[in-house]
């Protein structure tokens, strides 16, 4: 399906790297005007200048409110305005129950799940006036549990039920819906658990093969469904969790 986004302004945070930057490039190939959210100003300035007129800077840590309110109202002033807000913007911190410390559990939270909401917050008056809609970004960590990735977990799966209780307040003037992945081969996936293990051969094959479909996504997959959620196509969806992960929330896989 080829989406339309003439006219429409677009944000989306953590649009520097990974499924985000795929984000960014698919709205501004539809015809956006997007604004660019990365965690530093280097980062973002970066990003943007490598990606077009129609790309617009807009540089904060989302971890934290202040910031979050800054920088979806510097974004909506350069843009006149706000139609779509995608919270892309995360981390992911995994390791054993009884090594997670409450620094790794605050930055976890803050960045997944403050974020989200604090942005989204934000950007409700602009919003409210274009009568937008906000795509999230969860997990299929969101939907099920995973070893080694408690936290994670707990984040996304506040993501998940967060935009549900979004979509029933801000309905019917604002759609709110969430995306939930499974690996996706993006540079945060190739640094922490590919490369970073002992065998990383093994580890991406483990990977792949924990996928039903028996591969990892590529990040223009979740970049598409993010279009269609935030698209008039989906005019009719809010409060929905869409699984792009290869069958790994199906259910349990033949033994």
């Amino acid at each position: 399906m080829n989406f339309d986004f003439s006219g429409k302004r677009v944000l989306v945070t953590g649009g520097t790297r990974g499924i985000g930057r795929a984000a960014v490039e698919a709205f501004l190939a539809a015809g956006a005007q997007v604004a660019v959210n990365g965690r530093t100003e280097e980062s973002t300035h970066n990003a943007v200048a490598i990606l077009g007129k129609n790309a617009i800077p807009a540089p904060g840590d989302i971890s934290r409110p202040d910031a979050c309110r800054a920088m979806v109202s510097h974004a909506a002033r350069q843009m006149d305005g706000l139609d779509v807000l995608v919270n892309c913007a995360g981390v992911a911190h995994g390791g054993p129950v009884d090594e997670v410390t409450e620094a790794v559990w605050d930055a976890t939270l803050d960045a997944n799940l403050k974020g989200t909401f604090f942005c989204t917050q934000a950007a409700l008056l602009f919003l409210r006036m274009s009568k937008g809609n906000v795509v999230n970004l969860a997990s299929d960590a969101g939907l099920i549990g995973e070893v080694g990735l408690a936290v994670y977990c707990a984040s996304k799966g506040g993501v998940v039920n967060l935009t549900r209780a979004l979509a029933l307040e801000l309905a019917p003037d604002i759609r709110v819906n969430c995306v939930c992945p499974g690996y996706v081969d993006t540079d945060m996936v190739r640094r922490d658990v590919i490369n970073a293990s002992a065998h990383p051969d093994q580890t991406e094959a483990a990977l792949a093969a924990s996928s039903p479909l028996n591969r990892i996504a590529c990040p223009d997959e979740i970049a598409s469904a993010i279009l269609y959620l935030a698209s008039d196509a989906a005019r009719f969806v809010t409060g929905a969790a869409l699984q792009i992960d290869g069958g790994t929330t199906a259910g349990h896989p033949r033994r």
